[in-house]
C-alpha cells in the first residue's frame, strides 16, 4: 500500500504528502460503522439500516416505518447522492457552480463530428393512443435489423420484431425480465450496477448468489469458476453488465463467445445488460467504430438463453427518451408483454417513432465513431490529471465513462469512499460512493468489511468543462490535507434534508 500522494502546490508542481506529514493529525483509524460521521449519515438515510441481529440494536425508525405492511427499499445511489448535495446547497439554480461527476448520463450535446442532435419530435394522431405493450413494430424491426447488420451477417438464425421488446428505460426491462423468472438462484457480481440491489430485493424469487470480483485481477470474470458455481449450487440465472459498470471492464471476443457457449451447454439464462456496448476506446484509428454485444456469438436466437438490455439512453446519448428493448427468444418476449402490462404499461409512443431512424446502421455508424473518439478524449485527460495529483488509476476504464478510483492509499479518513464523498460535497463536486455498487441485497455487512468500501465512482459522461471542475475539486480536498493536516475531515458534515425526496433524475 503507497504511503503517500501527490498534491499540487501553489507553484502547480506536484509534491508528495507523506504519512508522517499528517500523522500528528490523523484521527483514529474508523473501523466500524459507529465512529464514522459519513457512515452514521448514511444509514440514517430511510432504507439503509442493517438487516438482522448481532450487528446493531434493532430499532423502529418512523421514517421507514410508513404504513402496516410497507417495507422501505432504500435509496439508490442517486436519490442518495442527490439529496446529500442539496443538503450541501446544490439546487438547480446553483447546478452550474457544481461539477456532477455523480451522473451516470452522457452528455447529450453535440459533439464533433456526430451526427445532429434531434431537435423535434413528430406527434402524428395516432401516435396519441397507447403503444403496445412490446412496443411498436416498426421500431422493433430496426432493432432487429440493426443487431443482424452489426453482429449476425453471414448468420442463418436472424432477429425479427418477434425477438424485440420495447420498454420504458433499463430498469423497465430488467424489472419485466425479473418479473417473469420463477423461482431460481441468481449469480451476480460485485461489483456491479447499483439498480441490481434493489431488483434482486424486490423480487424476492430470484435467490441472489453474490461472487466478489478481484482489482488485483482487474475484475476479471473467471469463466471455470463460474461454470463450477453453475454446477455445484444449482445457479439458473446470472445477471450482470457488460460493459461494466462501475469498474469499466469489458468481456469480449473468445470470452463473450465462451460465456454464450457456457449458456447453451449449461442450461442457465444469462442476463446481459449491454447499456454501454458503445463505449469502447480502441488505440489504432481503423478500430473506431468497433462495438460489443453476446448476439455475436449467439447460435440460434430463439434457442439460446441469451437476454440483452440496451437502449437509446447511453450509446444514443438520450436518456431523456426513455426508449430501450429488451432482446432475446420468442416466448420471452411474449412473456413481457404480459409483465409489462402490469408494471410499466409500455413505452412513450411518439418517440418511438422518432426513434425508428436513428437506428439506421449508417446513422449509427457515424454516432459511434464520434462518440469513441470524444469519450476516449476525456477518458484520457481525466485519467492524466488524476495521475498528477497523485491518483493513479490502478484499473483504468478499458469501457463506459466511469472511473472506479481506489482511494485506500489516502490517509484515513480519506480513504473511504462514503467520507471523500462527504469532503467533496464541501467542494461542490459529486461522485458516488464504492458501497452502493456493493450488491447486498441482505444489507447485513458492516460497510467497513465491502470489498467497494475504499473506491468512489466518478463518472467522465459530462462535458469536458465540468471534468476539469471536479477535478479541480479533487485537488482542492488533497491541498487543504497537505495544509492543514487530517484534523479538519471526517466530521462537520451537513445534516440531511428532512422529509424531503430528491428531485435530481441522473442515472446511476
Amino acid at each position: 500500500m503507497a504511503s503517500s500522494y501527490n498534491t499540487p502546490t501553489a507553484s502547480g508542481r506536484n509534491t508528495p504528502l507523506h504519512f508522517k506529514d499528517v500523522v500528528s493529525f490523523l484521527p483514529r483509524q474508523f473501523r466500524h460503522e459507529e465512529e464514522s460521521e459519513a457512515h452514521q449519515i448514511f444509514r440514517q438515510s430511510a432504507g439503509h439500516k442493517p438487516r438482522g441481529k448481532g450487528f446493531f440494536p434493532e430499532t423502529v425508525d418512523p421514517n421507514e416505518e410508513t404504513i402496516p405492511g410497507i417495507e422501505h427499499p432504500g435509496s439508490t445511489g442517486v436519490i442518495y447522492c442527490s439529496d446529500r448535495a442539496m443538503a450541501n446547497g446544490f439546487t438547480y439554480a446553483s447546478s452550474h457552480e457544481w461539477a456532477n461527476l455523480g451522473q451516470g448520463a452522457p452528455e447529450v450535446g453535440d459533439i464533433p463530428d456526430a451526427p445532429p442532435r434531434p431537435h423535434s419530435i413528430p406527434l402524428p394522431t395516432d401516435s396519441l393512443e397507447y403503444a403496445p405493450t412490446t412496443g411498436v413494430k416498426e421500431l422493433r424491426e430496426a432493432v432487429a435489423n440493426l443487431y443482424n447488420h452489426t453482429y449476425r451477417q453471414g448468420k442463418i438464425s436472424q432477429y425479427t420484431y418477434e425477438n424485440v421488446c420495447i420498454v420504458p428505460g433499463g430498469r423497465a426491462g430488467l424489472s419485466r425480465v425479473a418479473a417473469v423468472v420463477g423461482d431460481v438462484y441468481c449469480s451476480y457480481q460485485i461489483p456491479d450496477y447499483t439498480a441490481y440491489d434493489q431488483m434482486l430485493s424486490s423480487f424476492k424469487r430470484l435467490v441472489p448468489v453474490p461472487t466478489a470480483l478481484e482489482a488485483e485481477n482487474k475484475y476479471h470474470l473467471d469463466l471455470d469458476q463460474l461454470r463450477k458455481d453453475i454446477r455445484t449450487q444449482g445457479l439458473e440465472v446470472v445477471l450482470m453488465s457488460n460493459p461494466r459498470n462501475p469498474t469499466g471492464q469489458v468481456v469480449q471476443g473468445e470470452e463473450l463467445k465462451e460465456l454464450v457457449e457456457l449458456s447453451r451447454e449449461s442450461g442457465t439464462t444469462v442476463i446481459l445488460d449491454e447499456f454501454y456496448s458503445w463505449y469502447i476506446y480502441p488505440e489504432n484509428e481503423a478500430d473506431f467504430g468497433h462495438s460489443v454485444s453476446s448476439a455475436e456469438y449467439i447460435d440460434d436466437v430463439n434457442d439460446d438463453s441469451i437476454i440483452i438490455v440496451d437502449g437509446l439512453t447511453k450509446n444514443w446519448r438520450l436518456p431523456g427518451f426513455r426508449v430501450c428493448w429488451v432482446l432475446g427468444p420468442k416466448n420471452l418476449i411474449t412473456a413481457l408483454s404480459q409483465s409489462g402490462s402490469f408494471l410499466d404499461g409500455g413505452a412513450n409512443h411518439p418517440l418511438q417513432l422518432a426513434a425508428i431512424p436513428l437506428l439506421e446502421p449508417s446513422h449509427v455508424h457515424a454516432e459511434k465513431v464520434a462518440l469513441q473518439k470524444h469519450f476516449k478524449h476525456k477518458r484520457d485527460h481525466v485519467l492524466k490529471r488524476l495521475a498528477r495529483l497523485g491518483l493513479k488509476v490502478s484499473v483504468p476504464p478499458q469501457s463506459t465513462f466511469y472511473i472506479w478510483l481506489n482511494l485506500e492509499h489516502l490517509p484515513a479518513p480519506l480513504n473511504n469512499g462514503l467520507t471523500f464523498f462527504e469532503e467533496l460535497l464541501k467542494e461542490k463536486c459529486i461522485g458516488v460512493p464504492g458501497i452502493f455498487f456493493d450488491i447486498n441485497p441482505a444489507h447485513r455487512r458492516n460497510l467497513f468489511s465491502s470489498p467497494c468500501h475504499h473506491f468512489i465512482r466518478l463518472s467522465f459522461g459530462p462535458p469536458i468543462d465540468v471534468l476539469d471542475k471536479g477535478v479541480d475539486a479533487i485537488s482542492r480536498v488533497l491541498k487543504r490535507a497537505k495544509k492543514e493536516g487530517m484534523h479538519g475531515f471526517g466530521h462537520s458534515y451537513a445534516k440531511s434534508l428532512d422529509g424531503t425526496g430528491s428531485s435530481l433524475e441522473h442515472h446511476v
